[in-house]
């Protein structure tokens, strides 16, 4: 065995120090260093990292680096090649159960931490998950199908439609009673707004699912977020458009969120997911025996919080896979300058969905780029960046200029359902008139008449009366 094979990535002086102890990549090790001793496997080094560390994973399942100046003495204490390929498996089929097809897309919840460059990759392909979570085959008849394997944000124009066209064929041509999207968390948000527009009235439940934290991590929620999503596209009755993510930062339970108001809002928890100026469709436990509370009876595994569509029995269902991806979002910022406007007018794009402050608003110097654009047949459109709350244009002059301009009031429409819902929108017509109407007609709960009275909670630390609440609340 080479050098190389020995020592994978490290290099002077990292190397240095293990030869001197006589030891090598995949070694169980005790690190003496005056902090203590560190346990765990040496794992290879990632070629794009420092060469001052020597990287182990703990018996914990994290991993840590040990700076080389503070190690005292290594000992060897074992030895196994770390494999971290799941293999894939025949999934255990019961005519019992319902039918569940799992469409894989990438993103966390379908990855392996690649140890070459260490980050975290789209390699599992979906069939291998039943590999790392058995449990799937408790819950439902598993079918599985890789569409793709990329992270979310390479999720576009092309996917989106492959996604939604798949989707109808299932519905038609399979024997589903259910369906959930591996897809990575940072641009869920987004394709569950475009598969509102472009698969309507499902007659099943289409649940997308992700996870913040990778498998190999022993916070990963993959496994919990799985076994929920198919649990929700198995037994639940709701029949939407959902994204399945943890509800608290524990183990308890998920939410299924609506997908026209879901956004992350988070980069790390792993209940990142809100439904913002609404509430979540349903809660969902899988594994009642894991809570620390006690559900309602009957609720059998879902908790349904709000009215929703219905499961039925036919299969038929609308898709619409338009979409004209010359479509920005503009957040408005104080200060910003016309020439903005004008250059994505003349780069030749068709519509504008802009995040304005307040009610709707953007300064006024912005005006005569923006009838420019209109009278150009550019669809312009407003949100609020506050995300909660309404666009009301009519309230001070300069809204109600904009409207006079022709810009549409998206209502309370987040800017990301307002940007998906005009890239589809557009796809279909250019008539400024019609884009209007579209976008003005609700679909999927992208617009609702009222916020509920609870729809719009955030709590803030340091207040007496969150803090007493904190106090209660399992962390």
């Amino acid at each position: 065995m080479t050098d190389a094979d020995k020592y994978k990535g490290y290099r002077e002086p990292a190397l240095t120090v293990l030869k001197k102890y006589s030891v090598e990549v995949w070694d169980s090790v005790e690190i003496e260093t005056p902090k203590g001793p560190f346990v765990g496997l040496i794992l290879p080094r990632s070629t794009t990292e420092d060469s001052d560390h020597v990287v182990i994973k703990m018996p914990i399942g994290y991993n840590t680096g040990v700076h080389v100046d503070s190690i005292k003495g290594i000992k060897k204490t074992g030895h196994r090649e770390g494999k971290y390929a799941i293999p894939e498996q025949d999934f255990p089929v019961d005519k019992r159960k319902p039918y569940v097809y799992l469409l894989g897309t990438g993103g966390t919840i379908a990855s392996r931490l690649d140890y070459k460059t260490g980050a975290v990759v789209p390699a599992f392909s979906p069939g291998e998950l039943y590999g790392a979570v058995p449990e799937l085959a408790d819950v439902c008849n598993l079918t599985t199908k890789k569409l793709f394997g990329v992270f979310s944000e390479n999720m576009a124009k092309e996917q989106y439609q492959t996604l939604a066209e798949e989707i109808g064929r299932l519905i038609r041509e399979e024997r589903v009673d259910g369906i959930v999207i591996g897809h990575g968390t940072d641009t869920m948000h987004h394709t569950a707004a475009i598969l509102s527009y472009m698969v309507q009235d499902s007659p099943i439940p289409i649940v997308i699912v992700g996870s913040q934290r990778s498998s190999d991590r022993p916070s990963s929620d993959a496994a919990r977020n799985l076994i929920n999503s198919a649990y929700s596209a198995a037994h639940s009755d709701i029949a939407e458009i959902m994204v399945c993510m943890f509800g608290p930062t524990s183990d308890d339970y998920g939410l299924l969120h609506i997908g026209t108001r879901v956004r992350k809002m988070h980069s790390s928890y792993r209940s990142t997911f809100r439904t913002v100026g609404d509430i979540p469709y349903a809660m969902v436990f899988a594994a009642r025996h894991a809570l620390s509370w006690e559900p309602p009876s009957g609720s059998e595994g879902i908790v349904a919080l709000r009215e929703h569509k219905m499961r039925r029995k036919d299969k038929n269902v609308k898709i619409n896979t338009s979409f004209d991806d010359r479509v920005t979002i503009l957040y408005y910022y104080p200060g910003m300058n016309p020439d903005l406007v004008d250059a994505i007018v003349d780069k030749g794009y068709h519509g504008i969905v802009i995040a304005g402050t307040g009610l709707g608003h953007v300064n006024s110097v912005l005006n005569p780029a923006l009838k420019r654009a209109i009278d150009k047949g550019v669809a312009v459109v407003m949100t609020v960046q506050t995300l909660w709350g309404y666009v009301h244009m009519n309230v001070y002059d300069t809204g109600r200029y904009l409207l006079d301009l022709g810009v549409i009031p998206c209502e309370n429409m987040i800017p990301e359902a307002a940007y998906m819902k005009l890239c589809w929108t557009l796809g279909q017509t250019r008539d400024l008139q019609k884009v209007r109407e579209m976008m003005l007609t609700p679909i999927a709960r992208e617009i609702t008449e009222r916020e509920p009275h609870n729809g719009y909670l955030i709590y803030q630390g340091g207040i007496p009366e969150v803090e007493r609440f904190l106090s209660t609340y399992k962390k």
